[in-house]
């Protein structure tokens, strides 16, 4: 089977720029299609709002569903099943961190969520904004980071990865997934 190549940087660069883009769309000035008042004589361009929010709030409330339906108890936990996936056999102190980890996800997941609507119903649209289009993926960047750095903390002989073979072990592991659910 050959090695697939790496994602082009033409794509990642063009798929940063469009929640910007749609930021400066969303709260710049001439858009009079789809307009209506919200709140205190708040105007709104409905299709643009949609445009951003609706997949956003999608996209977190699905992770949050997929994460804590594999936290009842007798299952393994999402990010537990992950790390037997990588490793095979993992030790009872793996399992307990990569359960936690997993809680921890849900956390994030939720204060996306709850901080997106926080902001919809009490801030200026721009904000909202701001932090649906534009600062969604550092937060993400910025979880995965905090987690990377904490588990030598809380886990003895954590395993060491590069943030490059991370990406490469969760594609590994999710084709791995996506074939067997497919296959």
């Amino acid at each position: 089977m050959a090695e697939t190549s790496p994602v082009p940087r033409r794509l990642l660069i063009a798929l940063g720029a469009c929640p910007l883009m749609l930021h400066v769309a969303l709260v710049g000035h001439g858009w009079t299609w789809l307009v209506a008042t919200i709140g205190g004589g708040r105007f709104i361009d409905l299709g643009l709002v949609a445009a951003s929010g609706l997949p956003h709030a999608l996209v977190y409330l699905g992770l949050l569903t997929m994460f804590a339906a594999t936290l009842r108890p007798g299952r393994d936990a999402l990010i537990t099943g992950l790390a037997r996936r990588m490793y095979g056999t993992i030790s009872p102190e793996m399992a307990a961190y990569t359960r936690r980890v997993t809680w921890v996800w849900c956390g994030f997941f939720a204060a996306q969520l709850a901080t997106s609507l926080a902001l919809f119903l009490l801030a200026p649209l721009a904000d909202w904004s701001l932090f649906v289009n534009v600062l969604n993926l550092p937060l993400l960047a910025l979880m995965f980071l905090a987690e990377h750095t904490c588990r030598p903390f809380f886990l003895k002989n954590a395993p060491r990865h590069s943030p490059a073979d991370m990406i490469r072990m969760v594609g590994h592991v999710t084709s791995g997934l996506w074939q067997t659910r497919s296959g």
